[in-house]
């Protein structure tokens, strides 16, 4: 037995597939990369890892993970443009550092855990 649809529905159901696939996908990108509250992520590449920042293991109340946009989709899916770039997730994208011109980070440990704190402040 064949079903036999109409241009009209077949149109509707097409846009609500479509839909259900925008959201799953947009909501890969806004999910965190580690498995707590805070995330600090940094971004880069591995023909730029002279400018890794190398201060990120000092912060406290977060959790630290490094990424290599060599591998995998994650230049496309979290919108990296410039490496190195530094993400703070606290279950979504709070906060993004992105380095200068010559691709040096200007943003400092202060700044980063600056953020950190103000998310943890807020909870009270």
């Amino acid at each position: 037995m064949r079903l036999k649809i109409g241009f009209k529905t077949a149109l509707q159901v097409y846009l609500i597939l479509f839909l259900a696939a925008m959201f799953f996908a947009s909501s890969a990108k806004a999910q965190n990369l580690c498995n707590s509250d805070i995330c600090v992520v940094q971004f880069n590449a591995s023909w730029n890892s002279a400018n890794n920042v190398e201060y990120l293991d000092k912060l406290t109340d977060c959790d630290v993970m490094n990424v290599n946009i060599d591998e995998g989709e994650y230049q496309s899916e979290y919108g990296i443009v410039v490496v190195p770039t530094i993400v703070v997730f606290n279950g979504k994208e709070v906060k993004r550092f992105q380095a200068n011109i010559m691709m040096e980070m200007e943003a400092t440990k202060k700044d980063i855990q600056g953020v950190i704190d103000e998310i943890i402040y807020s909870d009270f």
